[in-house]
């Protein structure tokens, strides 16, 4: 399925922060995904950059995909390539504010939505 950029923000904005709560502990790259996420929605970040990450966690995001989610052990297989192949060529603009931002958000588990843009980017 192919989107536009603007239509994986979308998805993005409006559904990665319950994704990531409903996966934590349940996939190996919570800590990467999270840190993209504020990386995607960081002004500073160049937008090829910008792109690519949010691609990757539409994908990520939108159930349907080449291997449901739902199934055991393999659900997230194709999610987890898709996101590593976009989070290696992209991984030299996460900083470490975006890191931990991304630790400050797994360590709340809170479901309040995460301040994008707050000025200390």
């Amino acid at each position: 399925m192919s989107r536009t950029p603007e239509e994986n923000e979308k998805v993005v904005a409006e559904g990665f922060i319950e994704k990531a709560h409903r996966t934590l502990g349940r996939i190996p790259f919570t800590d990467e995904a999270v840190a993209a996420y504020y990386c995607a929605t960081d002004d500073a970040t160049p937008g090829r950059v910008r792109i690519t990450l949010m691609a990757a966690l539409a994908y990520f995001i939108v159930p349907i995909d080449v291997i449901p989610d739902f199934i055991a052990m393999l659900g997230f297989t194709d999610d987890a390539a898709v996101f590593w192949a976009a989070w290696r060529s992209v991984q030299g603009h996460v900083t470490d504010q975006h890191r931990n931002k991304a630790r400050a958000f797994l360590n709340r588990k809170s479901t309040e939505k995460p301040r994008i843009n707050d000025g200390s980017s």
